[in-house]
């Protein structure tokens, strides 16, 4: 098995654990993602799954999509690919189906995706900068403020903070706990907060770190 799967964030809620305390979770439509093709080192240099996810409309799809979905026996291209990197030789085969069985409640996850959009915005609100002071007739508010030095060294430092756009970055939230699994809907309640908009498409993984050491 993999320990990875793609899914959509469809919101918050907020449950009662086994402790009877109310828990604020994250709930997540992962999977069923079927496998579409696997790789391995004699063939293609490294051991990997690739899985999909969701569908895509046929007008909507490309030949060479097509093409690639029915190898797998699949008569609906999948809308979202992604592969999922092993050391060991891959035990899935094309056209196996993995769900949320993958993931056990209790166990700790990292979660993938791209944070909200936020526009083009000013140094306070990118960058937390202070700004000036609030009383009237200061007309020094929420602006930038000074940011270059005089003849030595005559530039703008690099990596000032400045406006721009801010929001869209690829982003990991890491150690969050299985609350609960309804494997029935494909969903998976991770307790906090995960990147991105309800709708948008993520990465559940088991947790790189946090994770019990095994007895030697």
């Amino acid at each position: 098995m993999i320990s990875s799967l793609l899914g959509k964030k469809l919101g918050m809620t907020q449950v009662y654990d086994a402790q009877n305390v109310l828990v604020p979770v994250t709930v997540v439509e992962a999977g069923p993602c079927p496998v579409v093709q696997v790789k391995t080192v004699e063939k293609d240099g490294y051991n990997a799954v690739q899985i999909g996810f969701s569908s895509k409309k046929p007008k909507n799809t490309a030949a060479g999509e097509q093409g690639h979905a029915k190898k797998a026996g699949l008569d609906i291209a999948p809308r979202l690919l992604s592969e999922v990197r092993s050391s060991a030789a891959p035990t899935l085969k094309v056209g196996d189906i993995v769900t949320v069985a993958t993931f056990t409640e209790g166990q700790l996850v990292d979660v993938s995706g791209v944070t909200k959009g936020k526009g083009f915005q000013g140094v306070v609100k990118r960058f937390r900068v202070a700004g000036g002071p609030a009383s009237h007739g200061s007309m020094f508010h929420r602006r930038i403020g000074s940011i270059g030095m005089r003849q030595t060294p005559g530039r703008v430092w690099k990596n000032q903070a400045m406006p721009g756009h801010m929001g869209t970055d690829a982003r990991t939230v890491q150690n969050l706990r299985v609350v609960k699994i309804i494997a029935e809907q494909n969903l998976i309640l991770v307790k906090g907060a995960i990147p991105g908009a309800n709708g948008d498409d993520v990465i559940v993984r088991s947790a790189i770190k946090g994770q019990p050491k095994a007895a030697k």
